[in-house]
């Protein structure tokens, strides 16, 4: 079997690469993993509207039935968010969930792969994963980071999730060659924040001037995906101090529990929601709206 008999478009996906319009991959493990029924639902499909009408076509990207699945109806949607036991895959499982047939939503790591694949250069999220505190111990640094100098993949997130150790996390890239570009603001983002505390690497301020960014590094001949943090909008962010003692909290509530690996960012993202009443998952559902909207003005770019 070959790649392609692997990959199934979308009617909607196929005619826009039939028609050379631009696509922007969009990942599931939000929809199974990230947020609560319906708001999951809801959030993808406003998701999808928003690359629409910013002039794109969303490659929403999942494992169904042994197939990479790019582009989903809204019954597959639907049907994705009532799964059990679905995968949160990555490039280490991808090929296992596929051979095994069962379901799998794509971390960031996989739908850089797998959008790749399908020949879609853009990919909108809410935050990549990243260095989590005390990995000089227990050495628990996220896939994600790995996926960009393999995989060119443009990835618009809100920066780094804030339960990670951000400042670990930017050196990782750093070291790995990756470009971290903020836009319109100097200090790189913090997921539910606009600030961290930490200078941005590279600023860029216009969608047409990250489309040149790609597009030089790809006639130059640099390997590797590009991260585009993208900071929430100021009316829609929770701020850094209040955020701190949230997540300070929530990890060690996730110590106690003695929740390890890749349920760590699931569950503290839970017990976010409790503990700001609600108010985590209003920025989030911000935030990632903001970056679709973004990817979509990157992809039109750079057709």
């Amino acid at each position: 079997m070959s790649k392609s008999d692997l990959i199934i478009l979308s009617d909607e996906v196929a005619a826009a690469k039939a028609d050379g319009k631009p696509l922007v991959a969009l990942e599931t493990t939000i929809v199974t993993h990230g947020m609560p029924y319906p708001d999951n639902v809801a959030t993808a499909r406003a998701v999808e509207d928003i690359v629409r009408a910013n002039g794109a076509v969303p490659a929403t990207i999942a494992i169904m039935d042994g197939k990479i699945r790019v582009g989903l109806t809204a019954d597959e949607l639907e049907r994705l968010a009532g799964l059990k036991d679905v995968m949160k895959v990555s490039r280490a499982d991808l090929a296992f969930a596929l051979s095994t047939g069962r379901p799998g939503a794509t971390t960031v790591a996989a739908t850089m792969i797998t959008a790749h694949l399908a020949g879609v250069r853009v990919f909108a999220t809410g935050g990549i994963g990243g260095v989590h505190r005390g990995a000089e111990t227990t050495y628990d640094v996220s896939a994600d980071l790995y996926e960009f100098p393999k995989t060119p993949v443009t990835v618009v997130c809100a920066g780094a999730k804030a339960l990670l150790d951000i400042p670990k996390t930017l050196e990782v890239l750093e070291t790995l060659g990756v470009p971290v570009v903020t836009v319109g603001q100097d200090e790189v983002p913090a997921f539910w924040s606009r600030e961290s505390g930490l200078p941005t690497p590279l600023r860029l301020d216009a969608p047409r001037e990250i489309a040149a960014f790609i597009a030089k590094r790809a006639e130059i001949g640099l390997e590797g995906g590009l991260l585009v943090a993208n900071p929430v909008p100021l009316a829609d962010e929770i701020p850094a101090a209040e955020m701190r003692g949230y997540i300070d909290q929530a990890i060690a509530d996730a110590e106690r529990d003695g929740i390890r690996a890749k349920q760590v960012t699931p569950y503290v993202l839970g017990r976010m929601l409790e503990l700001t009443a609600g108010r985590s998952l209003v920025t989030n559902i911000a935030l990632v709206k903001n970056n679709a909207r973004l990817a979509a003005e990157i992809a039109a770019a750079l057709v």
